[in-house]
């Protein structure tokens, strides 16, 4: 078995209602399948979703205070008021201070723009920024993706005399800001009906209403930022961001084109994945090291050659925010893994540290949560002012902003969504925040939140597969928070290769197939950050697969392939080590790797087991990293060290099967006694016994050992020590101790000598035994065929001979009673 990393969520759809969209729709049967299984079953729904355009979006009036917005910047225009943009530094804010200079523009406003320092003045309005705006003769500040918290800064800003029109679309605290008014989907009141926008998706709203039509020229900078911050693609979030990508395709923006160029991104391809993963990166990196501004002038400027200039200025900036974030990581790991092995992983994480840097915070955040799945908080803290500025991540179940509501005594600030937060507070309250945050995390999560859930949209068989079916899934794009890329499942797979790759061979490539159809064709699967796995799945395995699909084009040829999310193999596998020459190192191996990447779900060491009353030589000094067990004839199991006597064989996840059994019976045996055995490594090693064990000693062979059992004296067979006695006994008869020892075993079973003292002696008798009334006797005769039926067959054939003993196995009950 391989335990998958997560809860894999499998949905299934409603076979009549995917046929009845199928048919009413003219769709495909994969299309129709997932949108009953996304919960769009009604055909005109089905068909809004797929072909909905501006017919679907809302009146910008709906939401409540745009009429006086729109009167208010109407007057400004027209009196030759100065207006400020006032934004936000992440890829969000960005874009909507980029759409509003581009709306401004073409009004004929005066204005210009102004993002604060992430470092030096942080999130949102600051007095000394509205102070410099007074000095400069600004008489209205349009906030765009902040605002809903700054009650103070508000009531300093109307003291100046200046007004402010907030725009924003962060969870609005309990006591709103006294704005000139107050633009948010999530206001209390506002009848405005989708309340998810992006905070540039409220500045395309109020674009909107000022220019009494829908903006198609800013929906490129609108689905930049709706894609960036991670809002749903729903509803109208999906028409802005589905046209946005069909105006980027042939955008004339320089400074789009200029990142797409030095992203390597194809303009006339691009989709929302290239946005989170290619754009925003870049953008974001601009005001997480240096200044925001860099970024909006890139997107704002009307030179071809200073946009290249820029976007080649973000991607180096980009390039050292990478370095930064890898060792903050680093650094952060660290201390979570101290904490876990002095008192255990907590419940939520809360790091600080004077070096790092706030500007990569929240991305250092989401790596702690992908590692450790816990609500995090990362903070760089001020060495002067004993200020901490942190970021917050958290998981499905743990309401982030409701926490830090929890802690609002705290902080001097905080504000953000359930899923993200940020916050500032002195260093002298951290501890006391962690306390609080683990309490809350104790209280409303459960023991499976702590598990990552995979959602799956449907389970699907290669046959499913080709090159036409994955085209047509981009039908449902574009895809992101909400509207995720349809994953699938897919069982019953064989290897027919497996491998890492990578420049440090950290991805893992497998070539899978149906395990029923040996003939057909294969199929590429590719995990990144998955390698090893690859420890972990035996060759013989079979597998199940979450992945999404996708076309790998190389040299002019498409092939369909799995991008692979979580592997599991739901069976107990069989790992061949057949042929090692020296088991104990390969046991060595084994040890390595469970403490290095640990796959069972205790601490159980793995149980090592011999077959037969010696252990071999090497596994004779002491260890304390696996139970050593031994195995009797009729397949009786017993600790053979320290650490197998505190334990049972049934709790080993792992067991390695170091030598050869001496009849097929003990293997199934060892198949019930470990019956929470997820893998086996049949190594089948020699020891002694193994290497004599198919002489079989002829009965002229037991004649001569029993005639110098009955010539010894008694009183040296009870006094002398057994090993002498034995070798006495094969000095004389000219045999091997080994075959001594046997041979005295089975005349021991049969009755005809018994030990005494360290010796032996014979029991008078007048019953005659014939030999092959001995279990013993029998074993050894059939020893060739069980070398035969255990060293010669396939693993996949092993593995069903092992595991015959999870069966009831009733010749092997009457043989032990």
């Amino acid at each position: 078995m391989l335990q998958a990393k997560a809860r894999w969520n499998i949905g299934a759809a409603d076979g009549k209602a995917a046929e009845r969209l199928a048919e009413e729709l003219d769709l495909p049967p994969i299309i129709s399948r997932l949108l009953v299984v996304r919960g769009i079953t009604d055909s005109t729904q089905a068909a809004h979703f797929l072909y909905g355009g501006t017919d679907q979006t809302y009146d910008p009036f709906l939401l409540d205070g745009m009429d006086q917005a729109v009167e208010r910047i109407r007057k400004a225009i027209d009196t030759g008021e100065y207006v400020r943009i006032y934004g936000d530094y992440d890829a969000d804010g960005v874009s909507s201070t980029t759409l509003m200079v581009h709306l401004l523009r073409q009004l004929g406003c005066a204005f210009d723009y102004y993002i604060p320092h992430r470092v030096h003045e942080g999130y949102g309005l600051n007095t000394a920024a509205l102070d410099a705006a007074k000095e400069q003769g600004v008489g209205l500040i349009v906030t765009v993706d902040t605002g809903i918290s700054a009650v103070k800064e508000i009531a300093y800003a109307n003291a100046l005399g200046i007004d402010v029109i907030v725009t924003d679309h962060h969870e609005p605290p309990e006591v709103l800001p006294e704005a000139y008014v107050l633009i948010n989907p999530k206001k209390p009141g506002c009848p405005y009906p989708y309340k998810q926008l992006a905070g540039v998706g409220v500045a395309l709203k109020l674009a909107q209403a000022l220019l009494g039509r829908w903006p198609e020229e800013l929906l490129e900078f609108a689905a930049i930022g709706t894609v960036a911050d991670l809002m749903l693609l729903t509803d109208e979030n999906r028409i802005i961001v589905k046209q946005g990508l069909e105006r980027m395709r042939s955008t004339a923006n320089y400074g789009i084109r200029a990142l797409l160029e030095i992203a390597g991104v194809p303009v006339r391809e691009v989709t929302s994945t290239h946005i989170g993963f290619a754009l925003a990166p870049r953008i974001n990196a601009s005001g997480r090291l240096l200044s925001a501004d860099t970024a909006v002038r890139l997107l704002t400027t009307t030179s071809e050659q200073e946009a290249e200039q820029l976007a080649f200025e973000l991607d180096q900036l980009n390039k050292e925010r990478q370095r930064i974030v890898d060792e903050m990581t680093k650094q952060a790991v660290d201390m979570v893994e101290k904490r876990k092995a002095n008192g255990g992983l907590p419940e939520a994480i809360v790091l600080a540290h004077e070096e790092w840097n706030v500007g990569v915070i929240g991305i250092v955040a989401s790596k702690i949560v992908d590692r450790f799945y816990r609500p995090t908080i990362i903070l760089g803290i001020d060495a002067e002012t004993g200020m901490a500025k942190g970021s917050a991540r958290s998981i499905a179940g743990f309401d982030m902003y409701r926490a830090l509501t929890h802690c609002s005594d705290l902080m001097d600030h905080y504000g953000g969504h359930p899923m993200a937060a940020g916050m500032t507070l002195a260093r002298t309250h951290l501890p006391e925040l962690g306390l609080r945050l683990e309490q809350l995390a104790k209280e409303w999560l459960t023991p499976d939140d702590y598990i990552p859930q995979l959602d799956a949209d449907l389970v699907c068989d290669f046959s499913d597969v080709t090159l036409e079916s994955i085209g047509q899934l981009e039908r449902l794009g574009p895809f992101g928070m909400g509207n995720p890329s349809p994953r699938f499942v897919f069982g019953g797979l064989a290897l027919n290769d497996m491998r890492t790759m990578g420049k440090e061979q950290q991805h893992l490539k497998l070539s899978l197939r149906s395990a029923q159809d040996e003939t057909a064709a294969a199929m590429d699967g590719v995990g990144f950050g998955k390698a090893s796995l690859a420890e972990w799945i035996s060759p013989s395995a079979q597998l199940e697969v979450l992945g999404e699909l996708s076309i790998n084009e190389w040299n002019g040829v498409r092939r369909p392939q799995i991008m692979i999310q979580d592997v599991r193999v739901p069976e107990i596998q069989l790992f061949d080590w057949r042929g090692a020459q020296r088991p104990e190192k390969k046991l060595a191996e084994l040890c390595e790797r469970l403490e290095r990447h640990p796959m069972a779900q205790t601490d159980v060491l793995p149980a090592v087991v011999v077959f037969g009353e010696t252990i071999p030589v090497p596994l004779q000094s002491p260890s304390d990293r696996y139970t050593l067990w031994c195995a009797d004839i009729h397949g009786r199991f017993r600790p053979a060290n320290d650490r197998a006597a505190l334990t049972a064989l049934s709790e080993a996840s792992d067991v390695f099967i170091y030598s050869l059994p001496q009849r097929m019976e003990q293997l199934h045996s060892l198949a019930a006694e470990a019956s929470s055995a997820q893998r086996y490594y049949a190594a089948f090693g020699g020891t002694e016994e193994d290497k004599q064990g198919s002489i079989l000693p002829g009965r002229e062979m037991f004649k001569a050992v029993y005639g110098a059992v009955m010539a010894l004296r008694p009183e040296a067979a009870s006094r002398s020590a057994g090993g002498q006695v034995v070798q006495a006994i094969a000095r004389r008869c000219a045999l091997s101790p080994h075959l001594v020892h046997f041979i005295l075993d089975v005349f021991t079973e049969l009755g005809l000598i018994e030990p005494e003292g360290e010796g032996y002696k014979v029991v008078p008798s007048s019953e005659k035994k014939d030999l092959s009334a001995s279990l013993l006797y029998r074993s050894r005769s059939k020893r060739p065929d069980v070398e035969q039926e255990l060293l010669y067959c396939s693993a996949k054939e092993l593995r069903a001979k092992l595991l015959k003993g999870l069966e009831p196995n009733h010749s092997m009950m009457e043989e032990i009673v």
